[in-house]
């Protein structure tokens, strides 16, 4: 792993709060906005959920749910949140910040990410030449058998995904009452 992608693993968080402050300072947002952004929103924690109910971290190659569709069906998930978000803000400047972060720190995260499975999982070499990073497939992979696990959406603490997200967007309808006004 390249020093970028450890210095950019541990900053991922703090930095997104960080952000998620200059985000509600740059947002614009309006009804209409919202509510378009609100449905990418909607769709990306969907996808996110659905991956985090399959993915058994370091333990085995995950490719079913939306892994038999995606590679990356967590990061295509926050990637709609992102768009979501940018809509909902109505800032060209907001939509290029996420787009710089995006960039700068998820990419050598998920590049990184992927020479680990890689190296830990064999079989990964043929999934990655089957299935796109964010391009979904039209049809799975294979015919692996998994279902979605409540267990391990909680384990991985998805619902952290969904409170930031209600949140936010309380946030920007406060905008819209109180400060825009």
């Amino acid at each position: 792993m390249n020093s970028w992608s450890v210095i950019a693993r541990r900053i991922r968080v703090p930095l997104g709060f960080l952000l998620a402050a200059v985000y509600l300072w740059l947002a614009r947002p309006a009804a209409k906005s919202m509510v378009v952004g609100g449905l990418l929103e909607f769709l990306g924690l969907v996808v996110r959920a659905l991956a985090s109910g399959h993915v058994r971290k370091n333990e085995r190659l995950t490719t079913t749910g939306p892994y038999a569709y995606v590679r990356n069906p967590l990061y295509l998930g926050s990637l709609l949140l992102a768009v979501g978000f940018a809509m909902a803000a109505r800032s060209w400047w907001v939509a290029g910040l996420a787009a710089i972060f995006f960039v700068v720190i998820y990419v050598p995260v998920i590049s990184s990410e992927e020479n680990f499975l890689r190296k830990q999982f064999p079989e990964f070499d043929e999934y990655s030449r089957n299935v796109l990073r964010f391009i979904p497939r039209l049809r799975p992979f294979n015919k692996a058998q998994g279902s979605f696990s409540r267990h391990l959406y909680w384990k991985h603490r998805e619902y952290n995904a969904i409170l930031g997200t209600v949140l936010m967007n309380a946030a920007l309808i406060a905008k819209i009452f109180f400060v825009e006004r």
